[in-house]
């Protein structure tokens, strides 16, 4: 299992389209990924499970990746909050 903490550090925070960027990309790979924001731990690959968490920018969201492509699956992950999911 990989761990990883990001930053939302996009304007708008995990509204609509960055959860169907961020579940387009976690779906492309085979191992679970999750998101820890407080007691809440979703699915990364449920567009509803990301928007549930309400992280606005410069909310701390815990990335779980377990399976066997977990380190590219990270890699991709935090690549996606580093580029403010293409949207800036």
């Amino acid at each position: 299992m990989r761990k990883a903490t990001a930053t939302v550090e996009n304007k708008f925070g995990l509204h609509a389209r960055a959860a169907v960027t961020i579940v387009n990309e976690a779906s492309k790979y085979a191992s679970e990924i999750f998101f820890v924001k407080g007691d809440d731990r979703i699915n990364a690959k449920s567009i509803l499970g990301v928007m549930v968490l309400e992280a606005v920018k410069g909310t701390e969201i815990d990335i779980e990746v377990n399976g066997p492509d977990e380190e590219q699956a990270l890699a991709a992950i935090l690549d996606l909050f580093q580029q403010k999911f293409h949207e800036e």
